[in-house]
C-alpha cells in the first residue's frame, strides 16, 4: 500500500480539499467510507513507510496510545520503528565515563552497536553498561528477566559477561536475538577476553525455572510499569497489563525468585518509575523498593535517573501550571544486595523521642511564572540550595498572599510551639546532619509528630512538604526519603501529591566503591480530600 498525504489508498479519492479539513482528513474518510479495519491498515502502512508518529496522528486522527495499541496488536511488541536494526557504525559509546554520583542523566539515549529506541520503553544502554561494569567482573553471569529489546544482553556480550536473557513475550525474544547477531572486533571490546553469547529464551520472571539457587552474579532489569505501557498483545502473564496493586503482588514473586537465584552478596538493579492518577503521584518506585526489601534484600545504592523527554515549555508547561501537577522526570534505580550470612537489612532501634523544632514565617514574593518549575527534578546550585528550594515551593505551591512556614527540626527553640502559624505551605527540614541511626530515628519521630499537628491546622488546599536526604552510614545506605514515605503512608489526614528530587549541580565523585549521594527528596502532601 503506497500512501500519499491526501489520497485514499483504497479508492484513490483526494480528500481534505472539499469535504473536510486536511487535519485528520484521511482518517475521517477511511473510517466513514471504508471502515475501521481499512483505517488500521493505512495507519500500519504509514508506520512501515517511516512516517513519524506526529504525521500519522495528524493525517489519520490516531492518538499516541491508539497507535501503540495498533502496532502492538499487529507485531506482538510495542515498537516505535518497524525496520530492521541499523548498520553498526561504532562499538562503544564515545567519551564514556562511569557514573560516580547518585544522579544519572543521559541526554542522548545511546546508539552504539545494535542499540536503538525502536522497542518502546526500553532503557538507555548507558544504564546497564554502568551497572555491569560497577557490580560484576568479566565472566560473571548477568540475568535480565525483562529483556525487552535486548539492551542488557547486548551490553553483557560487549563487556565479556555471560548473560541469561528472558522475556515473557516471544516477539521481544525474537527482537533480542536479532539485536545479538553481531561479532564485535576484539580491539573494540571493553575488556579483553572471550565473547559469551547470551542465552535467550521465553520465560517468566516470577518463575525462573532452570536457574539454580545461588548461581547469578548480577540481575539487571527494567520491569514494565504497572499499566503505563503495554509491551505485548494478549501475552498471558504480561505484567504491563496489570493494575498497580496486582503489579506489586507479582513483583513480590519476582523479588523472591531474584533472591533465590543470586549468589550471596550478588546485586540486583531494578529501574522503576512513578505514575500519576488524578493529578497525584502514584509512588510505584517506593512501593517496589518496599517489595524487594520485604523479600529479604538489602538496599546498597539508590540512584535517581533523570529523564530528558519532559517538555518544560509550551503545551505541557501550561497544563502543569493550570492543573497543578509536575511532569514526572525521574526514575529510581535501586541496587539491592542479597545478604551474606549474618547481615541484616536495618538495625533494631529503640523508640526515639522527637527533636525540638522551631518555625519561622517566610513572606511570599510575587510569582515569576517564567521561572516556575514544572518537572519533578530540580537541579539547583548547591551554594543556594535552601533558598532555591524555598523559592520554588513558594512559586509552585503557596497560595497568593499565604505565607510559607519553615520548620527546622533540631533547633533548640526559644519558646515551645504551642500552635502552628497559619500557612499555605509547611516546609520541614533538618537542621542537624543525620549522621547515625538514632539521629535518623529521631527525625522520623519528629516528622510524624509535625504531620499529626499539621493535619489539625493546615487549611484545605495547603501543603506539607517533608525534606529528606538519603544517608550512607559506613557500608549501608539509609533511604531516609523512602522511610519517611513509609511512615506517612499510614498517617491519617494527608495524600501524597508529588515526589520531587532535588540535586546539586557539581559532579562530585564518590568514594569507591560507593556513589556520592547528591540528591534529596521533597515529599509533598495535601490534606486528605482537600486541595487539588
Amino acid at each position: 500500500m503506497t500512501l500519499t498525504a491526501d489520497t485514499c489508498p483504497f479508492c484513490g479519492e483526494r480528500v481534505g480539499a472539499k469535504d473536510i479539513s486536511p487535519q485528520h482528513a484521511l482518517g475521517d474518510h477511511l473510517r466513514r467510507v471504508h471502515g475501521e479495519e481499512a483505517w488500521r491498515q493505512a495507519v500500519l502502512a504509514a508506520k512501515e513507510q517511516g512516517w513519524s508518529d506526529a504525521a500519522i496522528g495528524a493525517r489519520y486522527g490516531v492518538s499516541f496510545q491508539q497507535l501503540q495499541r495498533i502496532i502492538t496488536a499487529a507485531y506482538g511488541a510495542n515498537v516505535s520503528l518497524l525496520d530492521r536494526p541499523k548498520r553498526i557504525r561504532r562499538w562503544q559509546p564515545a567519551y564514556f565515563r562511569p557514573e560516580t554520583t547518585t544522579v544519572w542523566s543521559f541526554k542522548q539515549r545511546g546508539n552504539w552497536a545494535t542499540h536503538d529506541g525502536r522497542y518502546r520503553g526500553n532503557w538507555s544502554p548507558y544504564i546497564p553498561r554502568n551497572v555491569i561494569l560497577r557490580y560484576s567482573r568479566p565472566g560473571d553471569t548477568v540475568l535480565d528477566y525483562f529483556v525487552g529489546g535486548g539492551t542488557t544482553a547486548v551490553e553483557a556480550k560487549l563487556l565479556g559477561r555471560r548473560c541469561i536473557a528472558r522475556d515473557i513475550n516471544p516477539e521481544a525474544v525474537r527482537i533480542t536475538e536479532e539485536n545479538l547477531r553481531f561479532t564485535p572486533p576484539s580491539t573494540f571490546l571493553e575488556t579483553p577476553g572471550p565473547i559469551y553469547e547470551p542465552v535467550v529464551t521465553v520465560g517468566d520472571a516470577r518463575d525462573l525455572a532452570g536457574i539454580p539457587d545461588g548461581s547469578i552474579d548480577l540481575i539487571c532489569a527494567h520491569p514494565p510499569y504497572a499499566g503505563i505501557i503495554q509491551y505485548g498483545a494478549h501475552v498471558a502473564g504480561d505484567l504491563s497489563a496489570l493494575s498497580g496493586p496486582e503489579f506489586l503482588t507479582e513483583m513480590g514473586r519476582v523479588a523472591r525468585e531474584s533472591l533465590r537465584v543470586l549468589k550471596p552478596g550478588g546485586k540486583c538493579a531494578i529501574l522503576i518509575g512513578d505514575a500519576r492518577r488524578s493529578k497525584h503521584v502514584v509512588p510505584i518506585g517506593f512501593q517496589t523498593i518496599r517489595v524487594f526489601l520485604e523479600a529479604g534484600f538489602i538496599l546498597r545504592e539508590l540512584v535517581i535517573k533523570r529523564q530528558h523527554n519532559c517538555k518544560t515549555t509550551g503545551f505541557w508547561y501550561t497544563r502543569s501550571i493550570k492543573y497543578n501537577f509536575l511532569l514526572l522526570a525521574h526514575e529510581y534505580l535501586p541496587i539491592f544486595e542479597k545478604p551474606v550470612a549474618g547481615q541484616t537489612a536495618e538495625p533494631v532501634l529503640c523508640r526515639q523521642d522527637a527533636y525540638p523544632y522551631e518555625a519561622r514565617v517566610v513572606p511570599v514574593p510575587p510569582t515569576e511564572e517564567d521561572e516556575t518549575e514544572t518537572t519533578t527534578v530540580w537541579i539547583l546550585p548547591p551554594e543556594q540550595l535552601a533558598a532555591a528550594i524555598r523559592r520554588n515551593l513558594v512559586r509552585r505551591f503557596a497560595a497568593p498572599g499565604g505565607p510559607l512556614v519553615e520548620i527546622e527540626v533540631g533547633h533548640e527553640p526559644q519558646r515551645p510551639i504551642r500552635e502552628f502559624p497559619a500557612a499555605s505551605v509547611i516546609h520541614v527540614t533538618s537542621a542537624n546532619a543525620l549522621t547515625d541511626d538514632p539521629a535518623i530515628a529521631r527525625y522520623r519521630a519528629t516528622v510524624r509528630e509535625i504531620a499529626r499537628r499539621a493535619g489539625q491546622t493546615l487549611p484545605g488546599g495547603g501543603f506539607l512538604v517533608i525534606e529528606a536526604p538519603d544517608v550512607r552510614l559506613g557500608e549501608t545506605l539509609r533511604p531516609v526519603g523512602w522511610l519517611l514515605w513509609a511512615d506517612l503512608s499510614s498517617q491519617p489526614g494527608f495524600d501524597l501529591k508529588e515526589i520531587v528530587v532535588v540535586a546539586g549541580e557539581p559532579d562530585t565523585p564518590g568514594a569507591d566503591p560507593y556513589l556520592a549521594i547528591t540528591h534529596r527528596y521533597l515529599l509533598i502532601y495535601t490534606r486528605s480530600g482537600q486541595g487539588s
